[in-house]
């Protein structure tokens, strides 16, 4: 199938296994993904062959049942809200170790601490909302007025997408040295998944579960 003119975010949303294709090539598919392809992949510099044979071997010809409204939300709620909950705190500890046994190391993530705790207070705020009127707006079969929130969220994930490039950012890239020692190692792979289990939440959120409340 010929993917290049295709949006991204259409890609993801209906390929099984898009999203770590695109997760490992650095392609935004939730906040910037609607774009097509070959424009994303022109943006990075990469081979639109090669990208497109990856997706390529992706495809069955079977296309997956989509899941209930009720079915995606409580998905979203127990693999992203609960994993985010359980999992940012730990990193903002060890951030916080990172920064003060190493720096005097030049590649030290100096300010992933605070940029952590930020993160993670932006995205307990927005999940807080999503809880406590989104989603029971969504279960209830929709509302008159939800483009409202939904749009609010939107915007809110254009914000959590430049506080995970701050963080990738803040740690050169996760460029580690020679020398890391397992705290600073741990810290990298936990803010990696973060990034990429936050990018994952959006994109469902963004390109499966709110267009079916916009119409």
């Amino acid at each position: 199938m010929n993917y290049a003119q295709r949006q991204v975010a259409d890609i993801a949303a209906n390929l099984p296994g898009a999203t770590q294709v695109f997760r490992n090539h650095k392609i935004d598919f939730c906040c910037g993904g609607h774009v097509p392809l070959a424009e994303a992949v022109a943006a990075r510099g990469d081979s639109l062959a090669a990208i497109e044979s990856e997706l390529a071997a992706l495809e069955t010809g079977e296309v997956e049942a989509p899941q209930s409204s009720d079915a995606l939300i409580e998905h979203i709620l127990e693999r992203y809200h609960a994993a985010h909950r359980a999992e940012v705190p730990e990193l903002i500890r060890l951030a916080a170790r990172v920064e003060a046994r190493h720096v005097e190391n030049p590649l030290v993530p100096s300010g992933i601490h605070a940029a952590l705790i930020e993160a993670g207070e932006a995205l307990e705020e927005h999940m807080q909302k999503e809880e406590q009127i989104l989603f029971p707006l969504m279960r209830a079969g929709g509302h008159p007025m939800i483009h409202a929130p939904v749009g609010r969220m939107r915007y809110e994930h254009d914000e959590h997408g430049e506080r995970l490039a701050n963080l990738e950012a803040i740690a050169h890239g996760f460029e580690l040295p020679e020398e890391a020692c397992p705290t600073w190692r741990a810290l990298y792979a936990g803010v990696q998944k973060l990034i990429d289990d936050v990018h994952e939440h959006i994109h469902l959120e963004n390109n499966v579960l709110f267009p079916r409340f916009e119409a």
